[in-house]
């Protein structure tokens, strides 16, 4: 096993602590490092790979990855950083979109040492019992030391009981695989405290803690993160990867060639020297990164294909050489005819998740067919004036209608 200059010496945040870390490695077995992940959405994002890949890095140095998918603890919602309480999740929700993260995890993931679990293997089972056992394990004034809670407490915000289980729930997957180290995002912090303070309980050896810089999202606001609608999946389509690349503030070009390109330190501090210096321009430090993370998830050479399609259509006007079709079925039609709204939502259900979204997004101006943009939200088809007719919302979103 290797030592701790390969952790030490490249980006995280927080190390607790170095030297637990280097006892560690010097015991010359493979460690157990825990990633937990809760499937909350479809997609696995550009922020959550940046400790993807920091775990990758582990398995390099012959160390078991043991990846959690919080199945259990998904139907709860983490608070870290939550402002209000998270909607719950169905169990037929969180099982689907589990299945979606395990393909996108061995994008990045080596198929081997990998343990991946799920922690309804141990949580589901839990009786009243238990669980009021592990809850006095701390204390609440414990619970009101982290931020988000203490904040949401003085402004008189409510904060569930079932939001403190969450860490104490997330510190018992620690227990129950004997992680000798778990990473996070630096939001997580807290969380991964706790799971040091419940191994202790039990007569384990306090886990290390380490965690990741968060990626900021497209917004140039807050962390990238998928119910916020800012971020970039990586199972996304190369042209679409490159697209929201593209509109990457200037200000944060230097954190996305630091924590999304999977570059050695040293290539990404030269390109950003460039670019402060002047040598290299805003537009192409983006073109350059869109092209390495498209290149990362889709194979060499995808990126300026890529850029090439981006180009043809952005610069030339001219529509994708691809354009996804769609089938409007006899069902969607009332009376013969459809109304654009409906459309919209059927051909891009991410962007536009209902009709009455689709009616706002033609009110917003954005929204083209065969060329022309619509200005009625109100516009209604006829079946027969629908095929191979060209749908266009804003600058990337492209369908054919088939009748």
């Amino acid at each position: 096993m290797g030592d701790a200059g390969f952790v030490v010496d490249e980006a995280h945040d927080k190390l607790i602590s170095e030297a637990d870390l280097r006892r560690k490695l010097a015991l010359g077995r493979p460690l157990r490092v825990k990633l937990g992940i809760d499937p909350t959405a479809s997609d696995i994002h550009l922020g959550f790979a940046v400790v993807l890949r920091k775990l990758r890095r582990f398995q390099e140095q012959g160390h078991t990855a043991v990846l959690i998918l919080g199945d259990y603890t998904a139907q709860i919602g983490d608070p870290s950083g939550r402002s209000v309480t998270r909607p719950r999740l169905t169990k037929e929700q969180v099982d689907e979109y589990a299945a979606t993260y395990v393909d996108q995890l061995h994008q990045i993931l080596l198929p081997e040492p990998l343990e991946v679990r799920r922690n309804s293997e141990w949580l589901a089972g839990m009786d009243i019992e238990d669980v009021l056992r592990l809850t006095s394990r701390t204390t609440v004034a414990r619970m009101l030391e982290r931020d988000d809670f203490a904040n949401r407490y003085a402004d008189g915000t409510p904060i569930s009981v079932m939001e403190f289980l969450y860490p104490l729930l997330q510190g018992w997957d620690s227990v129950m695989v004997e992680a000798d180290i778990e990473l996070g995002g630096s939001d997580q912090l807290w969380n991964l405290l706790m799971a040091r303070q419940l191994q202790e309980q039990e007569g384990q050896e306090a886990q290390v803690v380490l965690t990741m810089p968060l990626l900021v999202g497209l917004d140039g606001v807050k962390k990238m993160s998928k119910s916020l609608g800012n971020y970039v999946g990586i199972a996304d389509a190369p042209g679409e990867q490159f697209g929201k690349l593209m509109s990457v503030p200037d200000a944060l070009m230097g954190q996305y060639f630091d924590l999304a390109t999977a570059w050695p330190l040293e290539r990404a501090d030269a390109v950003k020297a460039e670019l402060a210096s002047g040598a290299l321009r805003p537009v192409e430090a983006k073109r350059l990164l869109a092209r390495s993370v498209v290149d990362l998830y889709h194979g060499e050479g995808a990126g300026g294909a890529a850029e090439a399609e981006f180009d043809r259509v952005f610069k030339s006007h001219d529509a994708p050489t691809d354009v996804p079709e769609v089938l409007v079925g006899p069902d969607e039609l009332r009376d013969g005819r459809v109304r654009l709204a409906r459309l919209l939502a059927l051909a891009f259900p991410k962007a536009v998740p209902s009709n009455k979204e689709g009616r706002r997004k033609i009110i917003q101006g954005g929204v083209r067919l065969d060329e022309a943009v619509v200005e009625d939200p109100d516009l209604e088809l006829a079946a027969g004036d629908l095929e191979g007719k060209l749908l266009q919302l804003g600058r990337r979103n492209w369908a054919r209608l088939r009748a």
